[in-house]
């Protein structure tokens, strides 16, 4: 009886020492990179929400599941942000979110972690795996990290002049929730 105790205190002690974080509204972006017609096209997403359980001696009982504001979306073009928000790009009035969740972390090499997980946009999911960097900032960790996706996988913008191909950059602010 006293493992058993001991066994489900440690456990409870070890669940708390896990660091609780959520993603700060100020200084995390989404930002992505797309060719349209051979010119790169800048864009970022904003409105980020979630847990971010963080820490880095032990990234196997880290864990991420973030979502992010679709209709945040900025290009620094009003028409053109109002046109990524209709229903052939991103639909932001039926699919409110594109959501991240992770379903491992390990150590990389160098002080980089890679995350395994799901990406979600416009209700389509896919596998995911990148490296990111986790750099102590105040009372939180800056996580930056980038990859690419093929935005027809995910049913954004159909035939378009646009490149299938996206280049996702993520720096999220992880403070104490």
């Amino acid at each position: 009886m006293k493992k058993i105790t001991i066994l489900i205190f440690s456990t409870i002690i070890h669940t708390l020492a896990i660091a609780q974080y959520e993603p700060a509204q100020q200084g995390s972006t989404m930002q992505f990179i797309v060719q349209n017609v051979g010119f790169d096209v800048h864009g970022s997403f904003s409105g980020f929400k979630g847990s971010i359980n963080f820490d880095a001696q032990k990234p196997v009982t880290d864990s991420f599941d973030v979502t992010i504001d679709a209709a945040s979306v900025n290009t620094d073009n009003t028409m053109r942000d109002g046109h990524l928000k209709d229903d052939s790009y991103f639909d932001v009035k039926n699919y409110p979110t594109i959501h991240l969740v992770s379903s491992k972390i390990t150590a990389g090499k160098g002080g980089t972690f890679n995350v395994t997980g799901k990406l979600t946009i416009k209700n389509k999911t896919a596998d995911i795996t990148f490296p990111f960097t986790a750099a102590p900032s105040g009372d939180g960790y800056l996580l930056k990290g980038s990859f690419k996706i093929n935005r027809r996988d995910y049913g954004v913008g159909g035939i378009s002049t646009i490149s299938n191909q996206v280049e996702i950059v993520l720096n999220v602010l992880a403070k104490k929730g």
